[in-house]
């Protein structure tokens, strides 16, 4: 891969606000996420959230861009939606797993709060290793 698809670091990196959006909606996860970190209706400043979560993200994507095509003969055959979920989900389970766990036994969090978050990772880091698997390898994926 000589060049990046920046349409696809772009929807990389937004996705996990997108998927936040829905996954911790009140009638979706957010009601028992909050009831198990014992939240309150404070409000964030949603400027200051928006820019630290692309920022962050942005550099998540970055990340998976060159985990997806790190390795031996990743060219052609691999470069697919579905081999990129694979790598969101085994960087989901080895790495974002451990650490929600680890964090969360410290910081005194409910098992309940760690699951819905391995959850909410394994679904975005799934989706945004597709997206960018995918994406930058369209002469792969698109058939004459």
């Amino acid at each position: 891969m000589d060049t990046i698809n920046w349409l696809s670091m772009i929807l990389s990196s937004i996705t996990p606000m997108g998927i936040g959006l829905a996954y911790f909606h009140k009638n979706a996860f957010g009601k028992v996420w909050s009831d198990s970190i014992g939240a309150s209706d404070k409000k964030l400043n949603k400027i200051t959230l928006i820019i630290i979560s692309l920022i962050l993200s942005f550099f998540l994507s970055f990340f998976l861009l060159n985990f997806n095509n790190s390795g031996i003969n990743q060219e052609g055959d691999f470069d697919t939606f579905g081999h990129g979920v694979w790598h969101g989900v085994f960087i989901a389970i080895t790495v974002v797993t451990p650490v929600v766990v680890i964090t969360g036994i410290f910081a005194r969090n409910r098992w309940k709060n760690m699951l819905i978050m391995i959850l909410y990772w394994i679904i975005t880091l799934a989706l945004m290793g597709g997206i960018l698997d995918a994406m930058n390898h369209w002469e792969n994926v698109i058939v004459p």
